[in-house]
């Protein structure tokens, strides 16, 4: 996924140029810090007091230049017109965060209004049209007939929530006027791989298939995560 961002990120911008980043849902700043130590501006919000710490840990530990590019807000990705300006922001990021959310409607509409004229709105979710992969990959042969009609689902954590179907996204982001710019699949081999498995020796091969297929049909239709790129008009 950051080598898809990376790409969109300079198909739109000139090389160089310092961008103002909103990471909404930050978890523990993965993005945020990555960005940051590429010369970006970096804003990040997230909700989850355990997460913000674990960001501010990481934090910590960069070079002073870095961390005076990153600021840590505490709060709901809801309330983004509460913290900051329309307009505020070139790059918008909400990644794995609508699966949580009950309505992502006014969420997804309230983060294209922090974006700048010709900015970019990237969004990860879970791919409402593939729910039934995991477990047909699995064998569970019943799970996978109920997935088809159906984006609520069972993470991995135990929780119970739901995924968003391309064609649904992409009605909502034109309505937005931040129409689709570009879509990608994330995770279409790898999904069933054992959580906390090790990594494989050749683990740049793996990334190469995985951002390939990422990017070609049909294979980054039945992936488990969509990376969908909307542009503000």
């Amino acid at each position: 996924m950051a080598r898809q961002l990376d790409e969109q990120i300079a198909g739109r911008f000139p090389v160089g140029q310092r961008l103002r980043v909103l990471d909404v849902g930050m978890g523990q700043g993965t993005q945020a810090l990555r960005l940051a130590r590429l010369g970006h501006q970096v804003t990040g919000v997230e909700q989850d007091a355990t997460m913000i710490a674990a960001a501010r840990e990481a934090l910590a530990g960069e070079p002073e230049g870095i961390r005076e590019r990153v600021r840590l807000v505490q709060g709901d990705g809801r309330d983004t017109g509460v913290h900051f300006l329309p307009g505020s922001f070139d790059v918008v990021l909400c990644h794995g965060v609508l699966m949580y959310v009950e309505e992502p409607d006014p969420l997804v509409a309230g983060l294209a209004r922090m974006l700048a004229p010709g900015g970019l709105l990237s969004l990860l979710v879970r791919n409402g049209d593939a729910l039934a992969m995991r477990p047909g990959l699995s064998g569970d042969w019943a799970g996978a007939l109920a997935a088809f009609d159906t984006t609520a689902y069972r993470n991995r954590l135990g929780l119970d929530v739901r995924a968003d179907r391309l064609s649904a996204l992409t009605a909502t982001l034109a309505g937005i006027a931040a129409p689709l710019h570009a879509w990608y699949g994330v995770r279409v081999f790898t999904d069933t791989a054992a959580d906390g498995a090790p990594a494989p020796y050749d683990l740049e091969t793996l990334l190469a298939v995985e951002e390939r297929a990422g990017r070609t049909d049909p294979y980054r239709g039945v992936a488990a995560l969509l990376h969908l790129c909307g542009v503000r008009g």
